[in-house]
């Protein structure tokens, strides 16, 4: 994966070094911190615990479903 975060650069002449560096570390903490999270995708629902979670609310199979499944299970 490419990395996507900017090059932070300050440009103050008033600035010594050593604050510039402050500076740009505190935002690259904070930029990382803050960064969202990548996260993998979801593996393919289960048919035994799609039923269990049908079953135990009541729920009808070949209705909508509240889990984000894009086609219920027939």
């Amino acid at each position: 994966m490419p990395n996507r975060r900017p090059q932070l650069e300050i440009v103050a002449p008033s600035a010594s070094p050593e604050e510039a560096a402050a500076v740009v570390a505190a935002l690259e903490r904070f930029m990382r911190d803050f960064a969202p999270v990548v996260v993998e995708a979801a593996p393919p629902a289960n048919p035994w615990q799609r039923a269990a979670l049908l079953e135990g609310t009541g729920r009808e199979p070949d209705g909508p479903s509240p889990w984000g499944d894009p086609v219920p299970w027939g």
